[in-house]
C-alpha cells in the first residue's frame, strides 16, 4: 500500500519546473541534493541562488516522523500550538520504550505493562491530530519509514538523528528536535542553513565479506565525527548503482555519526525494485516519469570536483571489512589489523556479545546475509563463543524472515530474537543488574553508535561497530581479532574449518509478507478525542511555557566545564531515563550526569558556589534555580554530538541555564538550544576555554545589542578578584533572535496563531 500518494504526485508535479528554474538561476548543473532543496522552498519556485554554508533558508518538508521517546515532548509542544490537525503527513512509531531482556514476546509484554500510559497518550494524541500511529512491536521507525513512506526526491524531517536513513530511497531526510517538528506540523516554514555538499564517488563493487556498512565506517574514518557538519553527503558512481536500496539506507543512516545534515543517493534501479517489492508500484511509476530529476545532472557526476565542496573516492573492490570503536564511531580498524591495535590499547580480545539489528542494519538483506554465516557454523560444527542477539527492523521483515526460515537458523545457533525495536542500540538492554560496577569487556554490534555506556550502561564495555555478517562471524569466533578472510576455527570435532563468504538476498525471493504490520490510522475527525494527563503522573507532564531570559545576564555562575567529548548521551542519558521523556522535570534529574567535570575529571560531581560543597549536577543546578541564580555551561568541540533529543536542550533551560559556551556545536543541538530560547555561543578564541575557572562568575556586557553577525562580550570574574573579557560568536539570525526574546520558538507560534 502506498501512503500519501497524492502528496507524492504533487511533489513530482512541481519538481520539474522548480528544478529547471533553479538550474537557470544557479547557472550550472545541479546535484541531487540541490534539486531536492530548491524544489522544497517555502516560497515555491526559486528566485535566487543560495550560498552554501551561509544562507538560512525556509523549506517546506513533505512529512514528519517521530519515535516514541522524542514524540512525547514534540507532541506536548504541539498541543500548545493551538492547531486542530497536523499540516503535513506525520507518523509516530513506538520503538524506543521496549527493553531487550529475555526475548521478543515477553519483552514486548513487559513494555506494554510498564509504558502503557505513554503508549496510550501517544495513540490518543495521534488520533486527535490526524497522525498515523505505529504500535509497539511494529518496528524501528527508520526501517518502517523506508518500507512505507520514503520516496525519491522527497524532503522529510524526523525527531531522531537517524531519520537520514531515508536517503537510501533518494530523499533529503533530516533529523531535528521536537520544536522543529512542531513548526512543520503546525504548517509553518522550517529553517535550515543551506548545506555544503560532499560528494562520495564509489567505484568498483562490493564482494565477499565487505558490506555497505564498511563504506560508511570508512567515510567516518576519513571525515571523523564532525567532518560532515553542515553538509549533505551525496553518494554516486558505479559502486553506488550496484548496491541495494537497504544497503544505501545503512550508509545514509550512519551519516549521522559524521555530523552530516543528511546523506542521499540518486534514484536508480535498486530503489525501483525496493518500491515495487514493498507494494508501492504507483510510487515507482510516478518516480520513473521524472527520473532525470531524481538524480544529479550528468555533468555533476562526470566532473564532481566542479560541483561539490569536497569529493571523496572509495574503491569498493579494494575496501576491507572494518570494525570501528571503541567509544567513538570514527575510530576505524581493518579486520586484519585488529590484534596488534587491541593489544596496544588494552582492548579485551574476548567478545561477550554479538548484536545484529538497530535502524542501521535490520533489513531482510542484512538478516539473510548474517544467517548465511550462522548456517555455515551449524553445518561445520561450530557454536557461538559469544552470546548472540537479533533485533528485526519491522514486523514485515520479522514475519517474512520467520516464514523463510532465517530466524530459525539464528535460534538453532542459540541466538535470542528480541522485539522489533531499538533495544540495546539505545541503551534499552537489561544486561546487568548493576552496570556501573560491571567488568571490562568487548561487544560487537551492527548498530551506529558506540559511546561509553551507550548499549548497556557499563562504562567498561568496549563496543565495536561492524556489518551484520562480520558481527555474526565474530560472535561465532568469540574474538575481536578474528579475521574471517584468513583465520580458521576449531569445531566441536577438533577439525580446523573456515567460514565461506556470506551470501544473501537483496529482497525476499517469495516477496514480503505480514499479517499485522502494527499500523493504526487516525480518525478522520479527532476533535472529540480527549487527551488526559494525570497531574500526578511520573511519566507525563503538561508543559509550561518558558519565560524569556531577557537582555541582562549578570552574576551567572559556572555549572560545569565539560571536558572532552560531550554528546547528547552525556547531557541527557537514554537507557532507564527513557521512561521520563514525557516529564520534563523528572528527566531533568539526569542533566549532564554523564559529562566529565574538567576540574576533577569526575562525572556528576560539581561545585556549588553557593555553599562550596560538591554534589550531582542536577542537584547543584536546582539549588541555583531556587536561589534565582542563572548559570552557564562550558564545553569543548562538537558539543551535543549524537542524538537529536531536544531534552538535552530543554533540561538545562527548565532548570535555569541561560547559555552554553563551547568551541563548536553539533548542528541539531545548536538548533535545539535556539528553539528553546537559550544562548548557544562559541568562543571567538578557542583558548579562552582554558580561562574558565571553577568559581567563575559571568556578566554579559552587551546582550542588549544582540544582533546577527555581532559577537557578544562577556566579563569573567574570577574568585581571586581578577577578570577576563572574552568575545563569543553566534549564528543567530533575526528570526532566531526573536525566539530568544520570546522565550522560545513555540511561544512565537502561539502568539501568531
Amino acid at each position: 500500500m502506498a501512503f500519501d500518494l497524492d502528496m507524492i504526485r504533487g511533489v513530482y508535479n512541481t519538481m520539474v519546473d522548480r528544478v529547471d528554474k533553479a538550474r537557470e538561476i544557479v547557472g550550472k548543473p545541479l546535484t541531487l541534493a540541490e534539486k531536492i532543496l530548491y524544489s522544497h522552498l517555502w516560497d515555491g519556485t526559486p528566485d535566487k541562488a543560495f550560498v552554501r554554508g551561509k544562507d538560512y533558508v525556509d523549506f517546506a518538508p513533505d512529512r514528519v516522523a517521530c519515535q516514541d521517546a522524542t514524540a512525547q515532548m514534540a507532541l506536548l509542544q504541539f498541543m500548545q500550538a493551538g492547531k486542530k490537525k497536523v499540516a503535513v503527513p506525520t507518523t509516530v512509531h513506538c520503538d524506543h520504550l521496549i527493553q531487550a531482556k529475555v526475548g521478543a514476546t515477553l519483552d514486548l509484554q513487559a513494555a506494554l505493562n510498564t509504558s502503557n500510559e505513554v503508549f496510550n497518550f501517544l495513540e490518543s494524541v495521534s488520533n486527535k491530530y490526524g497522525i498515523g500511529f505505529w504500535k509497539p512491536g511494529a518496528g524501528i521507525i527508520h526501517q518502517v519509514v523506508l518500507e512505507n513512506y520514503a520516496f525519491p526526491g522527497g524532503m522529510m524531517i524526523g525527531t531522531d538523528s537517524h531519520t537520514v536513513n531515508a536517503g537510501g530511497l533518494g530523499m533529503v531526510a533530516i533529523g531535528v528536535g521536537g520544536a522543529d517538528a512542531v513548526d512543520v506540523m503546525a504548517g509553518m516554514a522550517w529553517e535550515l542553513k543551506f548545506p555544503k555538499l560532499i560528494g562520495v564517488r564509489l567505484t568498483g563493487k562490493l564482494s565477499g565479506w565487505t558490506a555497505p556498512k564498511d563504506v560508511i565506517l570508512k567515510v567516518a574514518e576519513i571525515l571523523t565525527v564532525k567532518g560532515g557538519t553542515g553538509a549533505i553527503v551525496e553518494y554516486f558512481g558505479p559502486g553506488a548503482i550496484s548496491m541495494s536500496c537497504t544497503g544505501k539506507g545503512t550508509i545514509c543512516n550512519m551519516g549521522a555519526e559524521i555530523g552530516a545534515t543528511t546523506s542521499t543517493f540518486g534514484y536508480d534501479d535498486s530503489m525501483e525494485r525496493y518500491l515495487r517489492a514493498t507494494d508501492r508500484e504507483a510510487v515507482a511509476d510516478a518516480a520513473n516519469a521524472v527520473k532525470e530529476y531524481l538524480t544529479a545532472d550528468p555533468e555533476v557526476y562526470e566532473n564532481p570536483e566542479l560541483y561539490f565542496d569536497q569529493v571523496i573516492d572509495i574503491n569498493l573492490t579494494e575496501l576491507m571489512p572494518h570494525l570501528n570503536g571503541p567509544f567513538t564511531p570514527d575510530l576505524a580498524t581493518e579486520v586484519g589489523s585488529m590484534h596488534d591495535k587491541a593489544v596496544a590499547n588494552d582492548w579485551p580480545l574476548k567478545v561477550e556479545w554479538g548484536l545484529i539489528g538497530s535502524c542501521t542494519n535490520s533489513s531482510y538483506e542484512d538478516l539473510s546475509r548474517a544467517s548465511s554465516v550462522a548456517q555455515q557454523a551449524l553445518n561445520k560444527g561450530l557454536k557461538t563463543k559469544a552470546e548472540f542477539g537479533i533485533n528485526p527492523g519491522s514486523e514485515q521483515v520479522r514475519y517474512t524472515a520467520e516464514r523463510d526460515g532465517i530466524l530459525q537458523i539464528f535460534e538453532n545457533l542459540d541466538a535470542t530474537i528480541f522485539t522489533n525495536a531499538c533495544g540495546p542500540c539505545i541503551g534499552q538492554w537489561a544486561r546487568y543488574e548493576d552496570p556501573k560496577n560491571a567488568p571490562k569487556n568487548s561487544i560487537v554490534h551492527s548498530f551506529n553508535r558506540n559511546f561509553a555506556k551507550r548499549a548497556d550502561g557499563n562504562p567498561n564495555t568496549h563496543a565495536f561497530v561492524a556489518s551484520p555478517e562480520l558481527t555474526a562471524a565474530i560472535a561465532i569466533a568469540g574474538r575481536l581479532d578474528f579475521n574471517p578472510l584468513t583465520d580458521s576455527l576449531i569445531n566441536e570435532n577438533g577439525d580446523s574449518v573456515m567460514l565461506d563468504e556470506p551470501t544473501g538476498w537483496e529482497l525476499p525471493p517469495k516477496g514480503f509478507e505480514v499479517k499485522d504490520n502494527g499500523y493504526l490510522a487516525p480518525q478522520a475527525d479527532g476533535s472529540s478525542v480527549e487527551i488526559v494527563v494525570d497531574p500526578n503522573s511520573e511519566r507525563l507532564e503538561l508543559l509550561t511555557p518558558f519565560k524569556p531570559i531577557g537582555d541582562e545576564i549578570k552574576g551567572a555562575k559556572l555549572l560545569i566545564k565539560a571536558f572532552g567529548k560531550c554528546t547528547t548521551d552525556h547531557i541527557s542519558m537514554a537507557g532507564p531515563w527513557l521512561r521520563y521523556r514525557g516529564h520534563l522535570d523528572n528527566i531533568s534529574n539526569n542533566l549532564l550526569i554523564g559529562a566529565i567535570n574538567a576540574f576533577n575529571k569526575q562525572t556528576n560531581f560539581v561545585k556549588n558556589q553557593i555553599d562550596g560543597d560538591y554534589d550531582g549536577v542536577p542537584n547543584v543546578q536546582r539549588a541555583y534555580k531556587a536561589a534565582g541564580i542563572p548559570t552557564i555551561v562550558v564545553g569543548d568541540h562538537n558539543y551535543g554530538e549524537g542524538s537529536s533529543r531536544e531534552h538535552a536542550a530543554m533540561e538545562p533551560r527548565h532548570l535555569g541555564v541561560v547559555a552554553v559556551i563551547v568551541k563548536s556545536f553539533a548542528r541539531i543541538h545548536e538548533t535545539n538550544l535556539k528553539k528553546q530560547g537559550m544562548l548557544g555561543l562559541t568562543f571567538d578564541n578557542e583558548n579562552d576555554y582554558d580561562l574558565i575557572m571553577e568559581d567563575d562568575t559571568f556578566n554579559f556586557l552587551d546582550l542588549d545589542q544582540f544582533a546577527p553577525g555581532k559577537p557578544l562580550t562577556i566579563e569573567i570574574a574570577h574568585a581571586d578578584g581578577t577578570t577576563d573579557e572574552i568575545k563569543v560568536n553566534h549564528t543567530y539570525n533575526d528570526a532566531q533572535i526573536e525566539w530568544f526574546k520570546a522565550g522560545s520558538a513555540l511561544n512565537l507560534i502561539k502568539e501568531q496563531d
